[in-house]
């Protein structure tokens, strides 16, 4: 692209609006709701917190880092398509997601994509076996956690994803086939969130 880009005043105009956008997200949804976040949960000790404040707090912090995250985003593809760039998208409406497996594929798509072909298929992916693909899977979920930082939160946060993810290949996928929409994204929202609380602790003795 950096031979062959296209540069025309109607692609910047469509660039500046999606890095307004972006910054909206970020500027007016995200430290908005980041606030909440701190007021209801992170500012809080374990013996203080009700559970309605605690659920009330892991859905500030996923929506948050998702506005925070896909803000960021926005802002970086509008402006490459300023001056003719085009990179892909990153986020697809996760949160609308039946399946956490569905959610990973629309969440954080260039990671997601980049350990798939970096290090999930290079290591057999599904090929070999039951036995080598949940290797794989823990393999490549560990890896995950720990890029997101050096604490044992990261690393439980990719093995818990690494367990769901392993149980919906192996043992609910008929009964999520069998199961209605809305208990599915339900089912979704509950998992991914709690995933959230994993994350933000960094201090494993505050859960």
């Amino acid at each position: 692209e950096l031979n062959h880009r296209i540069h025309t005043a109607e692609g910047f105009a469509l660039g500046a609006r999606r890095f307004c956008a972006g910054l909206a997200k970020k500027v007016l949804l995200a430290n908005a709701v980041g606030a909440l976040w701190e007021e209801c949960l992170a500012a809080q000790g374990a013996g203080t917190l009700t559970v309605v404040g605690g659920w009330m707090g892991l859905f500030a912090f996923g929506f948050q880092i998702y506005f925070d995250f896909s803000g960021y985003s926005d802002m970086a593809i509008g402006l490459g398509q300023m001056f003719g760039f085009r990179f892909p998208e990153n986020f697809d409406y996760p949160y609308l997601a039946s399946s956490v497996t569905e959610f990973w594929r629309r969440w954080h798509m260039s990671l997601t994509s980049w350990f798939r072909e970096y290090l999930y298929i290079p290591l057999g992916g599904n090929r070999g076996g039951t036995v080598r693909t949940l290797r794989n899977i823990l393999i490549v979920w560990f890896c995950t956690g720990f890029w997101h930082g050096a604490s044992w939160n990261f690393v439980l946060w990719g093995l818990y994803f690494a367990l769901w993810l392993i149980l919906e290949k192996y043992v609910f996928r008929g009964l999520l086939e069998r199961t209605p929409g809305w208990v599915k994204h339900v089912y979704t929202i509950l998992v991914v969130f709690v995933g959230w609380g994993i994350f933000a602790m960094e201090d494993l003795d505050v859960c």
